[in-house]
């Protein structure tokens, strides 16, 4: 039987992000993964680094994380900091069309400000058309988050597996838990390769961690939704920031080599037991015509290809992250509802934290899984 210190669950950037910083406090991980590091949301989003229009629980630990996302060196090493792309200081933002529009920047600025959240602005057509040349007509304005932009995910994803490995974490690709009973001395955590014991476990299976949590009679939503993507052949240099709806269906960014990522929470359609997801065309449509009406650039553009990831999603629309209510030495860390990655960075410290002091210096109680109950898994 191999035993370790510690296992987590699930191989996405929030599990390697975790096994990594567990190992800085001299922990021997073991990061066990039903599929490939990277597989679903974490290696398939829209890259998205953003503070800009998130609940008032996450900013705490969205700033945090964009302190780590602005410091990638220190955590990675030059070469794999690189490698996520990260292109931060251009911004984010999200794009009025309506008066009714911006006058709800107006008050997400002021209700941001009333918490002492300064980062938010709202900007008028001038500024929107300084940022952004090819904005249409129609494009009233918005609000800005300054600070910040992208990465890629799934070289992200890959350079924080690199560098827990550089740090002596194992992972385990292609064993999928089946199993977990806790004793006098450990938890046995049963997997479709053998049996391993660990003295904790971190649960960070994304859509599928409510089953995990299932194995130990803990109990949480199965909700899970599909989000797609699209992207175009490669066009001429239009935009920098990255540019959001308000009350629209829009997200998109154009990378270094001039193509351009089309989002904006079009839903797929899912299957969680085939580990697998399908774009919609006749869905996506409302995206692209989006797209269409508010930069006409785009209307020349040519889809090459969609894709579609598999997320958890929590009725609240905020994660999971905290220790289990109903076992010792296990913690939830899932359920980001579709913007996780921005938080990769800070959530594995986060839990290095709670399982080495049993504390955070980051306010996470919004967070807690006692927000659920074991016995129903609706909110409470």
């Amino acid at each position: 039987m191999t035993a370790t210190n510690a296992i987590v669950i699930g191989g996405g950037i929030h599990g390697c992000c975790t096994a990594l910083h567990l190992a800085l406090r001299g922990m021997r991980p073991i990061v066990l993964e039903k599929n490939t590091v990277g597989r679903h949301a974490s290696g398939v989003n829209a890259g998205g680094v953003r503070q800009l229009m998130r609940h008032a629980a996450e900013v705490p630990l969205s700033m945090a994380a964009m302190d780590r996302w602005e410091r990638l060196d220190d955590l990675l090493g030059p070469k794999l900091a690189k490698d996520c792309e990260f292109i931060g200081g251009i911004g984010q933002i999200g794009i009025a069309a309506s008066e009714a529009e911006m006058d709800w920047c107006q008050t997400r600025v002021a209700e941001m400000r009333s918490l002492g959240h300064a980062f938010e602005e709202v900007i008028d057509a001038k500024e929107l058309r300084r940022l952004v040349p090819g904005a249409a007509d129609i494009c009233r304005g918005g609000i800005i988050s300054r600070r910040d932009g992208h990465a890629n995910p799934f070289r992200t994803t890959q350079s924080f597996r690199l560098r827990a490995e550089q740090l002596g974490v194992r992972i385990m690709e292609r064993t999928r838990v089946t199993g977990l009973e806790q004793g006098d001395g450990g938890w046995t955590v049963m997997t479709d390769s053998g049996v391993l014991r660990s003295d904790i476990v971190v649960n960070c299976g994304g859509a599928w961690a409510w089953q995990v949590a299932a194995m130990i009679g803990e109990h949480f939503p199965s909700t899970h939704f599909a989000s797609t993507l699209m992207v175009t052949s490669r066009m001429p240099h239009f935009i920098d920031p990255v540019v959001i709806g308000i009350d629209r269906v829009l997200s998109f960014k154009q990378t270094e080599a001039g193509t351009v990522v089309i989002g904006g929470g079009i839903l797929g359609d899912p299957d969680l037991n085939a580990e697998t997801a399908d774009t919609v065309a006749d869905r996506m449509v409302v995206s692209a015509q989006t797209v269409y009406d508010f930069f006409p650039i785009l209307r020349r553009a040519t889809i090459v290809r969609s894709w579609a990831g598999l997320e958890a999603l929590m009725p609240d629309v905020i994660p999971v992250i905290g220790p289990s209510q109903v076992a010792r030495n296990l913690w939830h860390a899932f359920g980001f509802s579709g913007h996780g990655f921005q938080l990769g960075p800070i959530v594995g410290s986060v839990i290095a934290d709670l399982v080495a002091d049993g504390q955070s210096a980051i306010p996470i109680a919004a967070f807690s899984p006692a927000r659920f109950s074991a016995a129903t898994g609706t909110p409470r």
